[in-house]
């Protein structure tokens, strides 16, 4: 009997997913001299005499056998290159067992021209905000800049063993390589998996892998926006997530899926990023609940959690990073909460008044035909919009209340959000909704009374106040479409001041997205 086929993001109600018969679906060919190679490691390793003779032959092995690293890299590194590795993380278990609490924190990164090797110890689950921030590095240094001419795959895997020293942490071995099509036509529109595939994916990749990609291809390059489908795997509680969209359309997407996956108590075992030479990227995320998580209050099942995540990852596509990301990174807000902030920041750029009264009341009083008084008064209207309320001191007004947030965003939700046939019926509800059902949501006349006694001063108050004029002027908007490329909201424009804005408007927009 055939399994049915996975629903993207674009068709509403329920979601089936496919049923996947293999738990991993990348196989990389066999190195045949592994074993010769790691008798040359294990005697230049020896002879450097940095790690202790007995001691030589267990760490190697343990690099070779327990980290789960595959035969790619072993095929693909020098000896020298291995050693030194091998060399970094002995170190780093001696450092730590020179701490007072024996924490062993392991970091290497080895950056060649054509690859990369990244390691980090990591708790599953855990988003370290003073940590190295390798995935941000690769976005930024590889990933962002990705082309059809030179772009770079990444491949990601936590080890399976636990790391001595009781803090349940493991190794997170990043690999990155640059893409080699030799077989393929760069630039092309063609979407045949072994025409634009890459070498390295194509040896790797497996044949249940290869189909799913092709359709997926299939699908994201008749639309705009990304593909997002998610897919079961037989006898365990993993999924593997893909997302497929067009190469560079959203800049440090890949860090970002991090904190959104942990934000609801996921964690990968492994993560791929592949490139096509017709311009497109696909990633693929194996996910499953953090260790423990299961019986916190905190998260809800894998598969409220794999729904949520699927509804925001169209959401995050539009604003990876937005300026609100590390109040999302560390749980204190949802991405919902800081990319609806991001917007209403920018909202408070443009339309802030920022001129009070005073500035009215001078303009009454000067002869705006005169054109020494006309001139006197652009120079004012100019210096106030710059230098009062700069970009830079919104945001860091709005950084300062994140509870104010929270309840603002809510009132937003409660007018905006729409729920799905599938969510009314027999599917399960996204969080979204249930935080409505929970969360005591405020009339304006509430929020202001609020934003009046958690505001320290009248800049604050003025800023937090704009929040409430964007809620009420809002008539329709596409936050919460499954299927966007940029967020756009209808605005009335009864806000504007008149003497500001004396020409009344038919109609606007504000439509924001990572790049404008």
């Amino acid at each position: 009997m055939p399994s049915p086929q996975p629903t993207h993001l674009s068709v509403p109600g329920v979601t089936q997913h496919r049923v996947l018969r293999e738990e991993s679906g990348y196989v990389a060919p066999k190195f045949e001299g592994k074993e010769q190679q790691m008798e040359e490691v294990m005697d230049q390793v020896e002879e450097k005499g940095f790690i202790p003779p007995d001691f030589v032959e267990s760490e190697t092995r343990w690099f070779y056998s327990e980290l789960g690293i595959d035969d790619m890299y072993f095929s693909t590194e020098t000896v020298e290159a291995i050693v030194a590795h091998i060399h970094s993380l002995y170190a780093a278990k001696i450092a730590a067992y020179a701490r007072d609490d024996k924490r062993l924190e392991i970091r290497l990164d080895k950056e060649a021209v054509d690859h990369a090797v990244y390691i980090d110890t990591s708790k599953p689950g855990v988003t370290v905000m003073n940590g190295p921030g390798y995935e941000q590095r690769i976005d930024e240094k590889y990933l962002n800049s990705s082309t059809n001419s030179s772009s770079y795959r990444v491949e990601t895997f936590r080890s399976d063993s636990l790391l001595p020293g009781g803090q349940e942490q493991q190794l997170r071995c990043y690999f990155v390589y640059k893409c080699d099509f030799a077989n393929s036509s760069p630039g092309s529109s063609e979407s045949r998996l072994e025409q634009v595939g890459e070498k390295r994916f194509l040896q790797k990749a497996t044949k249940n892998t290869k189909d799913i990609y092709q359709q997926v291809l299939e699908k994201v390059v008749t639309r705009t926006g990304p593909v997002i489908e998610m897919f079961d795997i037989e006898g365990s509680r993993e999924k593997r997530l893909v997302i497929a969209y067009r190469q560079g359309s959203a800049l440090g997407l890949f860090s970002a899926l991090s904190d959104l996956y942990h934000y609801y108590g996921l964690t990968s075992s492994r993560k791929y990023v592949e490139q096509f030479s017709n311009g497109y990227t696909i990633v693929s995320l194996y996910l499953k609940p953090v260790p423990g998580s299961i019986t916190m209050a905190r998260y809800p099942p894998i598969e409220a959690s794999i729904h949520q995540i699927m509804k925001e990852i169209s959401l995050l596509y539009c604003i990876p990073q937005n300026k609100f990301q590390a109040h999302f990174a560390t749980g204190r807000l949802s991405l919902q909460e800081t990319i609806y902030a991001h917007c209403v920041w920018v909202f408070v750029g443009h339309f802030l008044n920022r001129l009070g009264s005073e500035y009215t009341t001078l303009a009454s009083v000067l002869d705006s035909s005169n054109s020494v008084h006309a001139e006197l008064l652009s120079k004012l209207k100019r210096r106030l919009r710059t230098e009062t309320f700069t970009a830079d001191y919104i945001l860091e007004i709005i950084n300062q209340y994140p509870d104010l947030i929270r309840s603002l965003y809510l009132t937003f939700a409660n007018a905006h959000y729409v729920q799905t046939r599938g969510e009314a019926d027999d599917f399960l509800p996204t969080l979204s909704y249930l935080r409505l059902k929970v969360d005591k949501v405020l009339t304006d006349a509430e929020l202001g009374e609020l934003v009046s006694k958690s505001a320290a001063n009248e800049h604050h108050v003025m800023v937090m106040t704009a929040f409430r004029v964007f809620n009420t002027s809002i008539l329709k908007t596409n936050f919460y479409t499954p299927t966007k490329v940029a967020l756009s909201f209808r605005l009335n424009p009864g806000f504007l001041p008149p003497d500001e804005y004396p020409q009344p408007l038919f109609g606007m927009f504000l439509v924001i997205s990572s790049e404008f």
